[in-house]
């Protein structure tokens, strides 16, 4: 029989204070019942002596402490998983959105996870394509890695996040693929765009949803990732999926995070956000990857707006310190019109090398990204110099470089939201923007691979 307590002394925003508890643990749910029956569900966030400090999912508006009683469960949150729950949306605790039926469970998973051990991680080595050439060409995502992307306000990565998880796919593979979509804090706008792009496209029955809305409690943000990622290592360690995580976004997440730390009374880090703001990213992300033994793997691409375009702003900049690499929208390209506008030379793919080459996307793949990138760079230094001092100015060389940097944002980086290119026409098009530039400009590409793509 669960132990009733009548001893609610204190509720501050989303907190509560029970007094006289026994044998409560960290992290048990709580269950509050008002006088006419409602109910509340909350959890333990701290145990001192008798009292314990409980975090209410609902918030405490209207709640009357002197009739309510307080129940502990004696378990964690836990989410009840099934592959019935592909092609379906559930909220930020894992309740049904979509008013369709509850799932039945195959079992019920704590949803903070276990730390996978370090010696039974997997190295990422195999490519997965995207559809999208600044990603598959350049910045080349690798099964089991974890790459963010960074926006800003108004920036469409929401159209690129759905874009990434309607088209992405292992090359070369019969194993299962599928797609965790984590929506956090979002407008009911974007999370209806994302559900109608998946049904439209037949994306969603390989999809599971999380929808967390901007108007659900602040305290639910904290649990949706979790939620998904626990629906993510049920499909991938247990099912043999390949499954891809995309979160949006985190910036709401740490958000509320500061939120319930501000509550607590707890001394401020950087910019107001918890101290331990690093280990409980960290928590999220390193949920990622593969597992010695197991031909499932967990693939994470978190997306987050930077505040003030700020890459130094706490959580873009913890962010770059655990994940491999970042994808970086540029707000300058997105007014030009190029979509999507991922500026490629400050993002990165830090596992690239792994998952490219012979038997993987294509011997010729390293030469040409590198020659790509320098070229790119040397095409945009080119712009500005004559920007300052006049296109009379340059060589015919820069010139042509500076032709090509054009060429290259509108045809190579600039392809839509919809349309999806293979990894053999993304490196064919390289080859035809590199074939702008004279042969002997290419210093980065082996002459076996110019004989044989460019002199074709």
């Amino acid at each position: 029989m669960l132990k009733e307590y009548r001893t609610i002394k204190e509720v501050v925003g989303p907190l509560m204070l029970v007094e006289g508890v026994e044998g409560v643990k960290y992290d048990e749910l709580v269950e509050i019942e008002q006088a006419d029956g409602e109910r509340r569900n909350g959890k333990v966030l701290e145990i001192n002596g008798d009292k314990a400090l409980v975090q209410l999912f609902e918030g405490s508006s209207g709640l009357q402490i002197s009739t309510a009683k307080a129940r502990f469960l004696g378990k964690s949150i836990e989410l009840g998983v099934s592959e019935d729950m592909l092609g379906r949306v559930f909220d930020g605790m894992g309740r049904p959105r979509d008013n369709g039926a509850p799932v039945i469970p195959e079992k019920r998973i704590n949803i903070n996870g276990q730390p996978i051990n370090p010696v039974a991680r997997n190295y990422p080595d195999e490519f997965i394509q995207t559809g999208i050439s600044a990603i598959d060409g350049l910045n080349t995502l690798v099964r089991g890695q974890k790459l963010p992307v960074f926006s800003a306000s108004g920036l469409p990565h929401a159209e690129l996040a759905a874009q990434i998880a309607r088209q992405a796919k292992v090359l070369n593979s019969d194993s299962k693929f599928a797609v965790v979509f984590a929506a956090v804090g979002i407008t009911f706008e974007e999370a209806d765009y994302f559900i109608s792009d998946f049904r439209k496209t037949g994306a969603i029955d390989r999809t599971v949803l999380f929808m967390n809305l901007a108007n659900d409690p602040a305290i639910e943000r904290i649990a949706t990732p979790r939620m998904a990622l626990t629906a993510a290592e049920y499909l991938a360690f247990e099912k043999d999926m390949h499954v891809l995580v995309i979160i949006t976004d985190i910036t709401n997440y740490c958000e509320a995070l500061r939120e319930v730390s501000a509550a607590r009374k707890e001394v401020p880090g950087r910019r107001g956000y918890p101290g331990y703001l690093y280990t409980d990213l960290a928590q999220i992300y390193e949920r990622a990857g593969r597992i010695r033994g197991k031909k499932g793997s967990i693939t994470q691409i978190p997306i987050l707006t930077m505040p003030e375009d700020d890459k130094t702003h706490p959580i873009p900049d913890l962010t770059g310190y655990i994940t491999e690499g970042q994808i970086i929208l540029s707000r300058e390209l997105y007014k030009k019109g190029i979509m999507p506008p991922i500026d490629v030379l400050p993002s990165l793919s830090r596992l690239k090398d792994k998952g490219i080459g012979a038997n993987k996307t294509r011997k010729d793949h390293a030469d040409t990204m590198n020659q790509l990138f320098s070229a790119y760079a040397r095409g945009k230094e080119a712009k500005e110099l004559s920007a300052i001092l006049g296109e009379a100015a340059l060589t015919e060389v820069d010139r042509k470089f500076a032709k090509f940097a054009e060429e290259f944002e509108l045809q190579y980086v600039s392809q839509g939201f919809t349309k999806n290119r293979s990894i053999e026409e993304t490196l064919n098009l390289g080859w035809d923007l590199l074939k702008l530039l004279p042969r002997n400009e290419l210093k980065r590409i082996r002459d076996a691979y110019l004989e044989e793509f460019y002199d074709d």
